[in-house]
């Protein structure tokens, strides 16, 4: 059951077959039984208990406020609270709890759903493997030794008033693969079954990336159509708030709950935004599909070109028209991204002094020693990387030079796509992932800054351009790891491309039932 879609499970709600507090509970075990996977950081039972009870109340007297009433959901650790610790995981708001909750959360709490708790990411979602959090690595459940033989590594669960705070755990321990980030604790808990929705942020494939490696759909709406009020930036030209569900049309009913204008956000449309629900009969005949050429670096592997060309074969068969086109400057998204992300970084990591909030240093003898030691404390190593980069970037012989250059860049980004899509291109088709996840020990060899070359570099030109994207699972690699494939649309054009999306999972029909067997008997 807590492999079900939304749809699946609002019906039974309904009918009186399954309680919310039933749902939640079975949730909420299966969360603590798998802490291995260190996929939250923070549990928050007597609140998913309280709105559980609302929501049940709601349900028996055919009040329910939407499809996601009494749906248990999960929110990104960088996603503002009121309610319970934001923290980014990260020192340098250890203990943080802010005045105020994120647009798009209480978007969710307005619908009726039921917040589990914080997800565990990458340090203020810097990183592509959810393995440079200060709670430890989130570690992806696909092939988990914890399914197969009895973990070296129990969980280690404590109490601290209404919240259950997680310690975080081993990382040493052989065997696991990662989540891929930096939402990789939300993509994990949906991967697993301790919710089913999930909030991220997609500032460079953040949501698409975790998606692809753990088998569910990441979705990245267009810039502007979602607010970020609540969500504590990055970049802020850049990061989006993404979702993670188990099947595209679950996308749309939490999309339902989150778009639309926001007076708190400058940066939202003023446009009402429609909710829909996806038609059940699609066609693609006549679709036309572009393959992008530039979508082929390196470090490509075998098993990632076998799922795209797959993915080609099927729309074609189906009668889209399938062409390959060029988008010229998308290679040098990620040198732009290397410029323009840390220049922002920097401006944003400054509020970080010790003075108002978050970690302050003890046995400083000036502000600038308070300012020195608090920062070197509260920050890892790659996020002060990030912001020396950005203030070199922005020294007033290096403007120009870089962060000018970098804009222009940008627009020609942007400019590649506008032009695919006015010359007739419906949807771009393109790997999620340059392949499937990696063993920790093996993910570790590299340093940040090549990793995130060779894990972001399918997916930063959509940020760049602020258009909409979606990771569909696609097939098991020759690893059994999950493999996803990519569909990019016009702005704004989101129930278009979710329908094409939804579309592809229906033939695809992504084999998951090892998986949820595996995660049955552990619940025994």
């Amino acid at each position: 059951m807590l492999m079900e879609r939304i749809r699946e499970v609002a019906v039974r709600l309904r009918n009186g077959s399954l309680t919310v507090e039933e749902l939640y509970k079975q949730c909420m075990q299966r969360a603590k039984s798998l802490q291995q996977l260190n996929a939250f950081l923070t549990l928050t039972p007597a609140l998913a208990k309280k709105q559980a009870e609302e929501s049940g109340e709601r349900i028996t007297q055919g009040k329910a406020k939407s499809v996601l009433d009494g749906i248990p959901v999960a929110a990104k650790d960088n996603f503002s609270t009121a309610c319970m610790e934001t923290t980014c995981a990260s020192h340098m708001l250890a203990g943080y709890v802010p005045p105020y909750t994120a647009t798009v959360v209480q978007g969710l709490l307005d619908e009726g759903a039921v917040l589990m708790g914080k997800t565990n990411m990458d340090e203020f979602a810097m990183g592509t493997g959810s393995v440079d959090s200060v709670h430890g690595p989130v570690q992806n459940v696909w092939r988990h030794p914890l399914l197969s033989s009895e973990s070296s590594h129990p969980a280690v669960v404590r109490q601290e008033g209404s919240e259950v705070r997680l310690d975080s755990v081993d990382s040493e321990n052989d065997g696991w693969f990662v989540a891929g980030g930096s939402s990789g604790g939300s993509a994990v808990a949906v991967a697993s079954g301790m919710c089913f929705a999930a909030l991220g942020s997609d500032t460079g494939g953040s949501v698409r990336l975790p998606a692809s490696h753990c088998g569910v759909v990441g979705f990245k709406p267009t810039y502007g159509l979602c607010s970020r009020h609540g969500l504590i930036p990055l970049t802020n030209s850049l990061d989006v708030p993404g979702i993670f569900t188990k099947s595209v049309d679950d996308v749309a009913f939490v999309l339902g709950a989150m778009a639309g204008h926001d007076p708190l956000d400058s940066t939202t449309v003023m446009n009402p935004f429609q909710s829909f629900e996806l038609p059940e009969n699609i066609s693609v005949e006549g679709l036309r599909v572009g393959i992008p050429q530039e979508f082929h670096p390196p470090s490509m592997e075998a098993d990632a070109i076998q799922a795209w060309s797959k993915a080609a074969d099927i729309f074609e068969n189906a009668g889209a028209v399938v062409s390959k086109v060029s988008l010229p400057h998308i290679q040098l998204s990620l040198l732009c991204y290397s410029v323009l992300g840390p220049v922002e970084i920097a401006s944003n990591m400054a509020r970080y002094d010790g003075i108002e909030y978050g970690h302050r240093a003890n046995g400083y003898q000036s502000t600038e020693e308070l300012y020195a030691a608090t920062r070197h404390e509260g920050f890892n190593d790659i996020v002060r990387g990030r912001i020396l980069a950005g203030n070199y970037f922005l020294l007033k012989d290096n403007y120009e030079k870089y962060f000018l250059q970098a804009q222009k860049v940008r627009r020609l980004v942007v400019e590649d796509f506008c032009k695919s899509f006015e010359s007739g291109i419906d949807v771009f088709l393109t790997p999620a992932a340059v392949g499937s996840a990696k063993s920790y020990q093996e993910f570790v060899m590299f340093d940040s800054r090549k990793r995130q070359e060779i894990e972001d570099c399918l997916l930063l030109a959509v940020n760049l351009a602020g258009i909409p994207a979606v990771t569909v699972p696609a097939a098991l690699s020759s690893q059994s790891m999950p493999i996803g494939i990519q569909l990019i649309g016009p702005s704004f054009k989101e129930k278009e491309l979710l329908t094409v999306a939804k579309w592809y999972e229906q033939q695809v029909e992504f084999p998951r039932a090892e998986l949820e067997a595996s995660l049955r008997v552990l619940d025994g």
